[in-house]
């Protein structure tokens, strides 16, 4: 195959070759621990807190060392919400949406069986929070809300200014996933007022295996794990450094391409999107149009199964997703979605096409020039299709 038309960078993005020609010195030549006395671990670890730096400016902390670097967003939402749990040992309530990423849901599954009370905010047809809720749901019991900066399959986006104000006026800890904010949109940490922000190298062209957690000065939380001084006690553990210099590079990158984002990639996506839905009488799109990552749109084809829609696109060399990539390989529609009130027949072809910058025109001609045979293919043989009338079935769920 000549070429693979890439449409899944909400699962993960390629490392860009800027990003990698930093990294490739620490895999050989300056290969010093950074926590070593001698000048050989002090000159890596001077390219550590650079990265630092850089990743700092992405985010909009005023301190570097509010930055702690870990080894991806999962880690990063675990320690944010562990950590402050550990310290509020006498707070059980835990505030999240119904539409997290798993690595916020799963872990409050666990919480829940640990005697944790857990509110999960419901969302709109749009995939809109209910931010009333939200605010009516804390308590004096509540000692951690933690929500999303922009949904991973529908690319909406939550309105975190408005909820870190609450909670700020509250005394109440606040944690966002940015996972899939970050490269994608501004990010404030001061004007969403959280005292608490993942993000994930991997999803801005940096290499997988590297994330972090902003902190903000003050924070009250416990480790998770034990170990040295590294990360000033908050991770302990080797760096990963060419990961770390890599993420610092794409940090600066990534704030470098932000009007991109905003104007190219956004213009792009709402071409793909429209001729999707202009194309296809029964396509459907998930997740309100305005208040979107740039990048992100969810089509649902209805009566036909998304798993199939992705076979063909890959025989056509297009890469597409059905949801998060943390969750493929379930038969059951998307929790997202399932949330939103997606109707099954649409909910089981829903489509995410994720652009990035390296996505062309021509690359959006293409799907949209093979869409069509795909979807009436897959139609003539759904159990939900008459196809000599061109019409749905009746079906009894």
């Amino acid at each position: 195959m000549e070429k693979y038309i890439y449409l899944d960078n909400n699962a993960t993005t390629m490392v860009d070759p800027k990003v990698l020609e930093s990294m490739l010195p620490f895999f050989k030549d300056r290969y010093g621990n950074p926590s070593s006395m001698h000048s050989f671990g002090g000159l890596v670890g001077r390219e550590v807190e650079k990265a630092r730096m850089q990743v700092a400016r992405l985010v909009g902390a005023e301190h570097d060392y509010e930055i702690v670097f870990t080894g991806s967003g999962t880690e990063s939402d675990n320690m944010a919400v562990m950590g402050v749990l550990g310290y509020y040992r006498d707070r059980k309530h835990v505030i999240t949406s119904r539409v997290e990423h798993p690595a916020i849901l799963s872990l409050c599954k666990k919480l829940e069986r640990d005697g944790y009370r857990i509110t999960y905010i419901p969302v709109d047809r749009d995939g809109n929070l209910d931010v009333e809720m939200l605010k009516s749901s804390v308590d004096d019991d509540t000692a951690i809300v933690s929500i999303m900066y922009a949904n991973n399959e529908t690319g909406v986006v939550f309105p975190v200014e408005e909820i870190g104000a609450f909670l700020k006026q509250k005394g109440v800890p606040f944690h966002v996933d940015a996972v899939q904010a970050a490269g994608k949109i501004p990010i404030d940490v001061d004007k969403i007022n959280c005292d608490l922000l993942s993000i994930s190298g991997h999803k801005f062209h940096a290499p997988k295996g590297i994330g972090a957690l902003y902190v903000r000065r003050g924070t009250r939380m416990r480790p998770i794990l034990y170990g040295g001084h590294q990360e000033r006690g908050r991770r302990p553990g080797t760096e990963n450094v060419p990961g770390i210099v890599g993420m610092g590079a794409a940090a600066e990158l990534a704030l470098e391409h932000l009007p991109e984002y905003d104007s190219r990639v956004r213009k792009l996506r709402d071409r793909l999107e429209e001729g999707l839905l202009r194309g296809h009488k029964n396509a459907v799109l998930n997740g309100g149009r305005t208040n979107r990552v740039p990048n992100t749109t969810n089509v649902g084809f209805e009566f036909i199964e998304g798993e199939a829609i992705l076979l063909y696109l890959d025989e056509k060399g297009i890469a597409a997703s059905s949801g998060s990539a943390c969750s493929s390989g379930s038969l059951e529609p998307s929790h997202v979605l399932r949330a939103m009130g997606v109707p099954f027949t649409s909910a089981h072809g829903s489509i995410r096409f994720s652009l990035s910058r390296y996505v062309t025109d021509a690359d959006v001609d293409y799907v949209l020039s093979v869409m069509p045979g795909i979807v009436q293919r897959l139609l003539e043989i759904s159990p939900y299709w008459d196809s000599k009338k061109q019409e749905p079935l009746p079906i009894n769920l």
